[in-house]
């Protein structure tokens, strides 16, 4: 799903010629606001993001810093908040600055307040990025524009069960369950809406979003899942078991996990690499469709074939187009 730029519908509201001049409310513009959000471990990123700084300063945006970055960022006039899910509130935009690690934790910051997210990558793939340093100019005068667009992406929300007790997660890429010891395996049976479908020794099992499909999932041996698709998927990690393969079910579906007790060490469930939860033998692990959606912004409205080919760099020499093809075979029939 997507929608305009906050900003940009903001900004398109302007005042009605016609209507009452009467001083009964403050007609003073809203200041807008940016938070940074900064990979501060690589100076490339610190570099990349005083630049985008001086640049929305020049124009009058606030720039928003997190407590846990202000002092290696040094950036004179920003506002300095607590690194928590209430940092982003009352911002128009994230700017993340680093790579997707970067922009997974993020995520964190502006899952409940919806708060849009747009990647500049500084790391390596960089997959959830939308713009690389060299665009940066181009970048920040998009922001100052308010000239991008909105992504809802699916999230998961997992709930695990250990006796008496359950706790809650949530992810944007990826819910894994895997071994904690590495020497055993996990011994584990999976179910689909609430009826058992198998029953595997494996390393792990990964559950994914189709924006995750391209991440751990796919490292899996899982399938590229377009963002558009509405699915939920579920990857085996070397199971020993002849039906053991990836899955694509619906996203109303509900997937589990259920560890058997005779599995020594039990296991662990990691919500996008981070927010790690134990897992004793007899855990259950419940995985759903996301109550809350990550808001990514785009630039640019390029189909995900292209990003496959450039993040990935996949060979497409030799492509003529279908177009081309036509007017190919249309002048052999003449």
């Amino acid at each position: 799903m997507t929608s305009t730029s906050p900003g940009a519908d903001e900004r398109a509201t302007a005042a009605d010629p016609t209507a009452s001049t009467e001083p009964t409310q403050s007609t003073t513009p809203t200041q807008r606001t940016v938070l940074l959000v900064v990979h501060t471990g690589r100076r490339q990123a610190i570099d990349v993001a005083r630049a985008v700084a001086r640049q929305l300063a020049a124009t009058g945006i606030a720039v928003r810093l997190l407590d846990t970055e202000a002092t290696d960022l040094a950036i004179d006039k920003a506002g300095v908040v607590p690194a928590d899910d209430e940092a982003a509130l009352d911002c128009e935009l994230a700017v993340v600055i680093g790579g997707d690690g970067t922009i997974l934790r993020a995520a964190e910051l502006t899952r409940l307040g919806g708060t849009p997210l747009l990647g500049v990558n500084v790391g390596h793939v960089g997959f959830l990025a939308e713009a690389e340093p060299a665009d940066l100019d181009a970048t920040v005068e998009a922001i100052i524009a308010g000239s991008y667009v909105v992504e809802d992406r699916l999230t998961l929300d997992v709930e695990v069960v250990t006796n008496a007790t359950s706790s809650s997660g949530w992810a944007l890429n990826e819910a894994s369950v895997e071994k904690a010891a590495r020497q055993r395996m996990l011994e584990v049976v999976v179910e689909i809406d609430n009826r058992p479908l198998s029953r595997w020794g494996c390393d792990g099992i990964v559950f994914a979003t189709p924006t995750g499909s391209t991440a751990y999932a796919f490292s899996a041996g899982g399938p590229v899942v377009w963002p558009e698709v509405q699915a939920l998927l579920m990857v085996p990690i070397s199971a020993h078991a002849l039906f053991a393969r990836p899955m694509v079910a619906s996203v109303d579906s509900t997937l589990a996990v259920e560890i058997l007790a005779q599995t020594a060490g039990g296991g662990v469930l990691w919500c996008d690499g981070r927010r790690p939860m134990e897992l004793p033998p007899g855990a259950r692990v419940e995985v759903r469709r996301g109550k809350h959606a990550i808001r990514l912004a785009r630039l640019q409205a390029g189909p995900f074939t292209d990003r496959l080919v450039v993040k990935f760099g996949l060979p497409v020499s030799g492509w003529r187009g279908a177009a081309e093809r036509r007017h190919a075979v249309g002048d052999e029939v003449t």
